[in-house]
């Protein structure tokens, strides 16, 4: 008799834990999800941050650095040298670009990304405004490369977005030129990741201009006009604008012969160029330091990349 209770009792408090573990298991049951997700993703974590020590520890400094270039011609390029001293005077007082003649030239902020990217050791400098996750920007002296910080002036290695006609521009190329310093053209440079240089714009006034507006020159500025010109032609369907992505000494040559209406600029105007253009800065830019993602180097100073793009530093083992 007492076999046979404590048998019953047994099996009482059996189905009442498992019961109250399938109401726990119900009622909990998003708590168990959220734990099992939390660990998994520690794990990932903890994965990334193992292939990442493994990619540094891969890292052979010793290996060449392969210097990666933008073409002559390039604001991107020219910006880029007079702000880290690439671009030395000689003897003269005449200021010469001494990017070492090993360096990799590319024709596009996207053909440096794709360079990058392709090479562990390869170092190049882009559009902060096109910059992805094919590579790593590193910081500049200790400031990171974003909006925030090339607004502030903490980045230092930024540049201004220049677009350029001449004195007897076309009604429908002012009036697109209208629409990129408007409240709604300002708005779309800042989402796409560029710095507005007007925060009390006004809003677009919408003019019966009529026609076609040509716009050629750099290949950074070129994502950003994309956009502002997708954005423009829904509120003015009777102007057409065509885009030809060149660099911006070309843009500024067409501008100045009259084969674009709007020549795009990503550095300023040169005084030989100020002669036939007027200039209008439409966004400011960062230029981004860029290497290869299994790259340990997080952080340069200004004469690091000095010496790298001048061919005084050879390998990574000599940046410290």
């Amino acid at each position: 008799m007492k076999k046979n209770l404590f048998t019953k009792a047994a099996a009482f408090i059996a189905v009442a834990a498992l019961t109250a573990g399938t109401f726990a298991g119900c009622s909990n049951s998003g708590s168990k999800d959220n734990a099992t997700t939390v660990a998994g993703a520690t794990k990932a974590e903890q994965t990334t941050d193992k292939q990442d020590n493994n990619a540094a520890a891969d890292f052979d400094t010793s290996k060449d650095i392969t210097v990666v270039t933008r073409e002559e011609g390039s604001g991107t390029r020219g910006a880029f040298v007079e702000l880290t001293g690439v671009e030395q005077k000689n003897s003269d007082g005449k200021k010469i670009d001494m990017t070492t003649e090993e360096a990799i030239v590319q024709s596009s902020t996207q053909n440096v990304i794709t360079a990058v990217n392709g090479d562990t050791y390869a170092i190049g400098y882009v559009s902060l405004g096109s910059l992805n996750k094919d590579v790593k920007a590193v910081k500049v002296d200790g400031a990171e490369a974003t909006v925030d910080t090339v607004k502030s002036g903490e980045y230092k290695v930024q540049r201004p977005f220049n677009i350029a006609t001449k004195d007897d521009v076309s009604d429908a190329a002012k009036d697109f030129i209208s629409y990129i310093m408007s409240s709604e053209g300002q708005a779309i440079i800042e989402d796409n990741g560029y710095i507005k240089v007007d925060d009390a714009a006004a809003a677009y006034a919408a003019t019966d201009a009529k026609g076609e507006v040509k716009i050629s020159g750099s290949s950074s500025v070129t994502p950003v006009m994309e956009k502002l010109k997708e954005a423009y032609e829904k509120v003015n369907s009777n102007i057409t604008i065509t885009i030809n992505q060149s660099d911006s000494s070309t843009g500024m040559k067409d501008a100045a012969e009259g084969i674009s209406d709007i020549g795009m600029a990503s550095r300023d105007l040169k005084d030989s160029e100020l002669e036939t253009l007027k200039n209008t800065v439409i966004a400011k830019d960062g230029i981004a330091i860029v290497v290869n993602n299994a790259s340990p180097i997080e952080n340069l100073t200004s004469d690091q990349i000095m010496k790298i793009y001048t061919g005084e530093i050879t390998t990574w083992a000599d940046v410290k």
